[in-house]
């Protein structure tokens, strides 16, 4: 149950976007740009890296959300579970692993990311502008948890956000929301 009385029992990040436009349509703008524009990470490593970090920070809503949204990009169902549970044993290539471990630092203590933590995901064969994408989806995760935890909403059930990662993949980021959707 939500913290604010004026929100429904099953509310979730799309009631906080309506009720305020001014803050949320250019957020969801700025989501649409880092998580479906250009790069050199796919669609599908986005969501990715959104839901390992927001799991990493312990966010079940964010995580379990963003999970579905990467798997109906089709990356392999249960990936991010075992990411979660074992990022060294996790099956994943390893050209993403220095990438995620570089994310899981700078969500869990990012005071101690050094040089070396970079030149880790250079030498998997990432640019900048790779390692860029992957610190600010990590830093949208961050926002989101915050957003989720400080509401006081409760994850949705697999099926729920399994729908709604369909039409986040249909829509984007932007035209998911009425309020936000494209005139015309």
């Amino acid at each position: 149950m939500p913290f604010f009385a004026s929100l429904p029992e099953d509310a979730g990040p799309p009631n906080v976007f309506v009720l305020y436009p001014e803050v949320y349509r250019p957020w969801s703008e700025m989501s649409e740009a880092l998580m479906n524009g250009p790069s050199s990470l796919t669609q599908g490593e986005r969501e990715l890296i959104l839901a390992y970090a927001a799991g990493v920070g312990g966010c079940e809503f964010v995580a379990g959300a963003h999970a579905e949204v990467a798997y109906a990009w089709g990356v392999e169902r249960g990936l991010v579970e075992a990411l979660l549970e074992d990022l060294d044993t996790a099956p994943v290539g390893v050209r993403l692993r220095p990438l995620l471990a570089y994310v899981r630092k700078l969500t869990l203590t990012p005071g101690k990311l050094a040089q070396a933590d970079a030149e880790a995901v250079f030498g998997a064969g990432w640019d900048e502008k790779a390692l860029h994408d992957a610190i600010a989806v990590a830093a949208r995760a961050a926002f989101m948890r915050i957003l989720v935890e400080g509401h006081g909403f409760a994850p949705p059930s697999r099926e729920v956000a399994a729908k709604h990662a369909r039409r986040r993949v249909e829509r984007g980021y932007v035209n998911l929301y009425s309020a936000f959707r494209e005139r015309g």
